[in-house]
């Protein structure tokens, strides 16, 4: 296999006597989808935040590309190549669907806030907004107000403006939470699209999108690594049925 896109290892965060990540390690890799499952507390959402630079790590090590970025603020980490979207939708509401885009591209540039020139006058920022969202499928959305978009879309639009920062590695903090199934079966078909160039940690509470899209899959329990592997051999695995999926696991 190729090198590792992101490699984390030993990664450990405390909140006075609570270890809410625990030693853990992972690998992502371009071209697969990475699933991160377990029960509420599990510290699931905790590693996705020290990953993107939100918490820094008492300890451990996160690579990207090889460059050593635990520790680094969050601005830095996107800018090296970390796109997230979050648990709450998280999008100007009032802005079109392009603008939050074309925002997002333009925090690339090195001088972004260049408040004296027209944002339309930088023609690589639009193309990067457009391809974003011609990649999530929002084309036809773009000069629609946010707030004006289904549940649906507004997710879409979130991982639109990921994308518009380009991204090597992509962290999705729960991307199909209050859909319903036919917007959940098109979250789980933009992220088979888009499986191709990214490397994707995809943390997830819908079983049927998780073993529709995972190629590995890394349980979590109390902080810790419970079991980390190919979804058949996460489904079969006894320890993970008793600590958190329950016996249906294996007719999923």
């Amino acid at each position: 296999m190729t090198e590792a896109a992101l490699q984390v290892t030993g990664l450990t965060r405390r909140f006075g006597g609570l270890t809410a990540v625990d030693g853990v390690a992972l690998s992502l890799y371009r071209g697969r989808v990475h699933a991160l499952i377990g029960p509420n507390g599990a510290g699931k959402s905790t590693l996705v935040n020290l990953l993107a630079g939100e918490l820094k790590p008492e300890s451990g090590s996160i690579l990207l590309n090889g460059k050593e970025i635990a520790g680094l603020p969050a601005h830095r980490v996107s800018a090296l190549g970390v796109g997230r979207s979050y648990q709450k939708t998280n999008i100007f509401p009032q802005f079109p669907a392009f603008e939050n885009c074309r925002l997002a591209a333009q925090s690339r540039r090195p001088h972004p806030f260049a408040v004296f020139r027209d944002a339309g006058s930088f023609a690589d920022v639009a193309r990067e907004a457009e391809r974003a969202l011609h990649l999530t499928g929002l084309a036809s959305r773009a000069n629609m107000p946010a707030q004006n978009l289904s549940h649906g879309e507004q997710r879409q639009l979130e991982i639109a403006m990921a994308l518009a920062t380009a991204p090597a590695v992509l962290l999705l903090d729960e991307p199909l939470a209050g859909m319903g199934a036919e917007e959940s079966a098109r979250m789980v078909e933009l992220l088979k699209e888009l499986r191709e160039n990214y490397a994707i940690l995809l943390v997830e509470h819908d079983m049927d999108a998780v073993f529709a899209l995972a190629d590995t899959l890394t349980v979590m329990a109390n902080g810790r690594v419970l079991e980390s592997g190919l979804p058949e051999q996460i489904r079969a695995s006894i320890a993970v049925q008793e600590a958190y999926l329950g016996d249906g696991l294996a007719h999923v």
